[in-house]
């Protein structure tokens, strides 16, 4: 649904905003990065399954650097997740170490960004809704909200 105005989200609460991805670096070794490349979305799901993890909501962009853009209810309920055996990603993490390794084969990297209430701000123009928008509240971008820096001095 395209929300044809401009629109701006905010968040009522500090967040953790995690940027994940893979990278093939050699194509042709699909047993390498194929089940690396699956795993990413079946984290996802079992994500969006289970709301009680911390997990707000994401996006996943494929390509041969594959991008997934996660918000997160903290550090806290990110790193939970991380490293609980029961769940899709410690098993996944323990796989590629094992089967990938040092090898160069398939590239995996992270950036973690700790968000204090406030101390952010975004635009949407004809979008459906879209990153923070997508899992905080919309509101239009009209009066103070017009501008980045009004959005940011409208803590």
């Amino acid at each position: 649904m395209i929300i044809p105005k401009r629109i701006t989200a905010r968040m009522n609460q500090s967040f953790c905003v995690f940027l994940i991805g893979m990278r093939i670096n050699r194509a042709w070794k699909l047993a390498k990065w194929l089940p690396v490349f699956f795993a990413m979305p079946r984290m996802l799901d079992e994500l969006r399954r289970r709301p009680e993890l911390g997990f707000l909501g994401g996006h996943l962009w494929f390509g041969r650097t594959t991008l997934v853009l996660q918000y997160w209810q903290s550090f806290e309920a990110l790193t939970s997740y991380a490293r609980q055996a029961d769940l899709a990603h410690l098993p996944a993490w323990g796989r590629f170490r094992q089967t990938v390794g040092d090898s160069g084969d398939v590239g995996i990297w992270h950036e973690t960004y700790l968000i204090s209430e406030g101390e952010y701000e975004n635009i949407y123009h004809n979008m459906p809704p879209f990153g923070l928008g997508r899992v905080g509240q919309l509101a239009e971008a009209t009066a103070y909200r017009n501008t980045a820096s009004g959005r940011l001095q409208s803590k």
